[in-house]
This record gives structure tokens, C-alpha cells and sequence, in this order.
């Protein structure tokens, strides 16, 4: 099997774009590759499964273990002729300064190989002092070669055998620049890729690129291994039971690994619109709000008053409810957008959002509970991230967060018996008892619901 993991000396390197066009270029080889992401990243998996057709994966070694990545990894390539990881921030960079859950912890925790993606602009011998420094810093680097990224095919040529020579890493080519490879940002990173028009055959474009100026053949000989099967957890026998997911343009940020590790449990998803259907599937013992852009959708939102209070009737009935970050802001009063007009939203919760002109918690945190409740019992930590501009009047005190290396912290959220809410994003793929107390949850709910009606059981 073929697998790597792209990675970049430092931010804003291209390893996006470049991952892209190799997936794009694989498909076009018939090896049926699979996508994954380091770190908590909603936005760039968006754009590999723009590609395939098939989910792409995040993979984190915060908010998980070792042994649970490389199960997700094993679960996940399983069938695929390739699997293809992009690197999250410059390849050491990890949590406060340290490399864990950087991207060589990765490549060192799956024992994959790195193709570097490195942008040439301005340097040569420099560059070759760079990359060597990245090859040394740690006893293994598993750096296996370099790809040239925004570097026409000239410079290419005349930068190769001075690296080669100087690393003692081969050179597979470059990706010249493109105009296609630029994708706009907002303020929670690049536009999601259904709002960007053509980017599939902005992506052809990219690969025909990449294949006409970089050694595919070669990259794939680096890369081909055999050692790369991990041991896979046993699915649960249980009764299967609804649980309704929001998914549209407002609520788009889910782990595919998340809606695989309820469905893991006995979960059926059911997924529907709160911009547009009128009422949640009439079988749901189970609500998941995920995050998203719920501040560009306001006014939609608001004005689907049917929706509105479909789920203020079923949270404050009980139906067991997941709501992070803009499903938090969802449950609220109201809720402030772009232009800073104010609309109303479900009201479950006495928040009022509201935009912040900077963000209002960034990266990972740990989260301990104060209180038994629907995801959590009373002193048990689980780590979790936050990324959002937009704050809450009430944010909560059901849990204490803390920044893992500065100690900062805070409470927030709203917990009870059949409730999460709070602006912080959970990994059940790191944590599967959450997923295991919602689904159980749902299962509850279903047969009080059963045995309050006097009917039998609900269909699923």
C-alpha cells in the first residue's frame, strides 16, 4: 500500500494545495486513495472529499491516543490503494512548543514516510541548510524526499541538484504557480470548498500540473509499504437507534470519525436542515448540533420558525442534545451576523451572541466536568479544542476548561441529564465512552417515549 504524510517547514507552505493535486492525481491512476488530516481541522478534509467522494479523516494525538490513531488509520485505508495525510502547521510544531501532535509525531506514530512541501522563493543553498536542520532535529525524521511547491518548472531544475546534493533527499519535481491554487479565507480559515465554484476541475487542473512536473513514480516507490495494518477495535452488538445530525451550509463542521464512532455505538443518522426542512425526523431519540457558520445564516435560520421550535420543544422536552460551538450559539436567544443585525434563534439557552473582533479561544483544552451529566461524570477531564470569533452573553459554568501548557482557565457550558452545549468541540473517536453515553441516551429516551405513548417500539 501506498502511504505518506505531506507535511511543510512552516504554515502557509501550500500543503493543502499540493495534497489536493496528489489525491486528484492518484484518483486519476485508479488507486483509490483515502484522505486524512492531522490536528483539529474542519475545513481541509471539506476539500479532500471534494475530490474522491469519500470521507476524509482527522487524525489527533491530543485528543487521542497512539493506539487510537493507528486504529483509525487501519479502519479508515482499509480497501485503498493509497492513503494520503496532510501535516498541520511547520512539520514540528506541536502542542505549547513541544512536537506532540505535531506532524512528525504522526509520521512517527503511523511510521509513515514525509514527502516535504517546500516553497523556494528567495533561497538555495539556505533552503538546503533549512531542510537539513528539519532531517537532523529529531533522531528520525522519516523525511523521504521534497516537493517544490509555487516554483516554476526552471527553478526546479536549477534548485534540484543542489539539494539533492546538499540533503542527500531526492527532489520529485515542483507544482508551478497556479491560479487555480488560490483559495480565499475567512475568518475561520479557507472558504469550505462547496462555496468555491469549479474546484473540482480547479483540482484536474492542479493534478495535471503536479503529474506533468513532479516524479509521481517515484513518489510512489518511496512511499509504497507493507507495514502499515494496525489492530481494530470489535463492533458492538446493540439496538440501533435515531439520532438526528444537522448538516447544511450553517452547521458543516463534523468529524467523519465522529458520526462513525456513534453509528459504532448504534446510532442511525439522520441528517436534516435546520436552514430549510421544517421539522427534525420524526424518529429522532437523539439531537447533534455540530459547529459551523451559523453567524453567515442568521437570518435563515431565524426566519425558519418552524425549525426554531421543533428543537426548543424537543430539547426542553428531554430529547438528549449535543450542541458545540455553533450549535451552542444556535441554542441561544438570539444571535448577531455579519452586519451586526440581531435575530432570534431557539431560545433554549439565555445566551445572546455576538461578534468578537479577535478570537475568543483558540486551540486545544481540557474540560472537567462539574457535575454529572448527559457526556460527562463529576471529575472526569476529557481534552477538546475551540476555534470561534463569535461569543456568548452566557457561556456557562458546567465545566472548567484549561489551556494545556499556560494553565489559563475558564468555565463554560450547559450540562444536564440530556445535555451538552458550550462552545468547545469533543472527539468521541478519542473518547468513545461519549459517544456510547449519547447513544445509550437516545436508547433511553426512545423507550420512556415508548412506554409514555403505550405504543410499541419506535421504528428506526
Amino acid at each position: 500500500m501506498i502511504c505518506l504524510l505531506l507535511a511543510a517547514p512552516a504554515s502557509g507552505g501550500g500543503k493543502t494545495t499540493v495534497t489536493c493535486a496528489l489525491l486528484a492525481a492518484l484518483e486519476r491512476r485508479g488507486l483509490s486513495p483515502c484522505a486524512f488530516k492531522c490536528g483539529p481541522d474542519y475545513i481541509d478534509p471539506m476539500f479532500h472529499r471534494s475530490i474522491l467522494g469519500v470521507g476524509s479523516y482527522n487524525l489527533d494525538l491530543f485528543l487521542s491516543s497512539g493506539e487510537t490513531v493507528r486504529r483509525l488509520f487501519t479502519r479508515a485505508s482499509a480497501g485503498c490503494g493509497a492513503a494520503v495525510c496532510e501535516g498541520v502547521m511547520g512539520f514540528y510544531d506541536g502542542v505549547g512548543g513541544s512536537d506532540r501532535a505535531s506532524a512528525w509525531h504522526m509520521a512517527d506514530t503511523l511510521g509513515l514516510p514525509v514527502i516535504l512541501v517546500v516553497r523556494p522563493k528567495g533561497a538555495c543553498l539556505t533552503l538546503a541548510a533549512q531542510i537539513q536542520g528539519l532531517c537532523g532535529f529529531r533522531k528520525k525524521s522519516h523525511i523521504a524526499g521534497l516537493l517544490l511547491n509555487d516554483c516554476s518548472p526552471a527553478l526546479c531544475r536549477s534548485l534540484t541538484p543542489v539539494l539533492e546534493k546538499e540533503t542527500g533527499l531526492p527532489v520529485l519535481g515542483c507544482l508551478p504557480h497556479l491560479k487555480e491554487a488560490e483559495i480565499e479565507s475567512r475568518h475561520l480559515g479557507l472558504r469550505t470548498a462547496g462555496e468555491i465554484a469549479g474546484l473540482k476541475e480547479r483540482i484536474q487542473t492542479m493534478a495535471q500540473e503536479l503529474e506533468r512536473h513532479a516524479d509521481i513514480d517515484r513518489l510512489l516507490t518511496l512511499c509504497t509499504s507493507s507495514e502499515t495494518a494496525f489492530p481494530s477495535s470489535t463492533i458492538p452488538e446493540t439496538e440501533s437507534v435515531t439520532i438526528a445530525v444537522a448538516r447544511d451550509e450553517a452547521f458543516c463542521f463534523t468529524y467523519a470519525e465522529t458520526l462513525k464512532t456513534l453509528e459504532h455505538y448504534g446510532a442511525a443518522l439522520a441528517y436534516f436542515s435546520p436552514l430549510r426542512d421544517k421539522a427534525l425526523p420524526g424518529n429522532a431519540c437523539g439531537l447533534y448540533l455540530p459547529g459551523g457558520y451559523p453567524e453567515l445564516y442568521a437570518a435563515a435560520l431565524s426566519q425558519n420558525e418552524d425549525m426554531r421550535g421543533a428543537v426548543s420543544a424537543a430539547v426542553q422536552d428531554g430529547l438528549p442534545t449535543v450542541a458545540e460551538c455553533g450549535g451552542f450559539l444556535y441554542l441561544g436567544r438570539t444571535l448577531e451576523d455579519l452586519d451586526g443585525q440581531v435575530w432570534p434563534m431557539t431560545g433554549v439557552l439565555p445566551g445572546a451572541g455576538f461578534r468578537e473582533n479577535k478570537l475568543v479561544h483558540f486551540g486545544y483544552v481540557r474540560l472537567t466536568a462539574q457535575k454529572d451529566s448527559l457526556l460527562f461524570r463529576t471529575g472526569e477531564t476529557v481534552p477538546a479544542h475551540e476555534f470561534h470569533y463569535w461569543n456568548s452573553t452566557e457561556n456557562g459554568g458546567a465545566l472548567l476548561a484549561e489551556k494545556p501548557v499556560s494553565g489559563q482557565t475558564w468555565t463554560c457550558g450547559f450540562m444536564g441529564p440530556t445535555l451538552y452545549a458550550a462552545f468547545p468541540h469533543l472527539y468521541p473517536a478519542g473518547r468513545p465512552e461519549l459517544a456510547e453515553r449519547f447513544v445509550e441516551a437516545a436508547r433511553k429516551y426512545n423507550r420512556e417515549r415508548e412506554e409514555k405513548n403505550g405504543t410499541e417500539k419506535m421504528p428506526v
